[in-house]
């Protein structure tokens, strides 16, 4: 079995664009439908009502287009609104905690994991949660950080206001103390956390940044390569790849009593579209994926203003 429509990948903003790097790296024949919602980033100071809208409208904009699966490349979204939006729709719906909750649960070796996100994702616990499913014995210290998407949403990814701006997110969690000597978080003066997972799809842009504050002893885990992973595992589960996909050949024989995927028909082709600024979208896309996407698009995502006061007063 093979399915030619393309996948749609949803975030607040550029951020989802390294998870789609990542996905386009592990499932090459795969076309790509991105969104990207700029003109109301960050959505994680947003209250969650908010957030449950905005992502059903963009998800709804992804499903017109009759994308074959939806990966919500937003930690947010995901910690908020990965439930409803699952109810919502019959195509499958990936979020970014799961698999990025149970890469950090396996690298770390002392059992000490540090948790970076925005304030809403902190405060759903959704990567607590998730961790602590994969290893009870694992503890899970998160922390807020929301200086961090503003800035890269700006297009600054690197340089001395990066560098401070990190320092100073990072600090609690890398052993700050108080006026009283004391940890910040509970962590007595000889234990440290050997790594930090980066709860957020747009840190991976200034991950360079993250590990220069962090240093070499803690291990950096981001989602994108873990989700990437899991959308194979579910295209491949749903019967959904590419024609061409190679799992399923000489190259890759799948799983047992897995057909191969029918010939590829023509080159994958990738769409990626934006509520926001057009150009500062085209200017980071162009860091990370060169010459090889075509222009990005605007897109208008306008708020169903009764329905969103309806929800938020719910």
């Amino acid at each position: 079995m093979s399915d030619p429509r393309p996948i749609g990948v949803f975030d607040s903003g550029v951020g989802g664009l390294t998870v789609l790097r990542e996905i386009l790296r592990r499932t090459p024949a795969e076309s790509t439908v991105y969104l990207g919602d700029n003109a109301r980033a960050p959505y994680g100071t947003r209250d969650d009502a908010e957030v449950r809208a905005f992502s059903t409208e963009a998800v709804d904009a992804l499903v017109a287009r009759d994308v074959k699966a939806v990966v919500i490349a937003c930690n947010t979204s995901t910690a908020v609104a990965l439930g409803d939006l699952r109810r919502r729709y019959d195509v499958p719906i990936l979020g970014v905690i799961r698999p990025g909750a149970v890469t950090a649960a396996l690298t770390t070796r002392n059992r000490r994991v540090g948790v970076i996100a925005t304030p809403a994702t902190i405060r759903s616990h959704a990567y607590f949660a998730a961790i602590k499913d994969e290893n009870p014995a694992v503890e899970v210290y998160e922390h807020a950080t929301p200086a961090l998407v503003p800035m890269v949403e700006a297009g600054l990814l690197s340089g001395p206001e990066v560098e401070r701006t990190v320092r100073d997110a990072l600090a609690p969690l890398l052993g700050e103390r108080d006026g009283s000597g004391d940890s910040i978080f509970p962590l007595p003066p000889s234990a440290r956390i050997d790594t930090l997972l980066l709860g957020c799809t747009h840190y991976p842009l200034i991950q360079a940044a993250i590990a220069a504050v962090a240093g070499q002893r803690i291990a950096i885990v981001d989602s994108a390569s873990a989700t990437a992973s899991a959308l194979s595992e579910l295209l491949l589960i749903n019967g959904l790849e590419a024609p061409g996909s190679s799992r399923g050949t000489a190259a890759d024989a799948g799983r047992e009593g897995h057909e191969p995927p029918a010939p590829s028909t023509g080159p994958a082709t990738h769409v990626q579209l934006t509520t926001g600024d057009v150009e500062a979208f085209r200017g980071i896309a162009a860091r990370m994926f060169g010459e090889s996407f075509p222009d990005v698009a605007g897109i208008d995502l306008p708020v169903q203003r009764d329905q969103a006061m309806q929800v938020v007063g719910a």
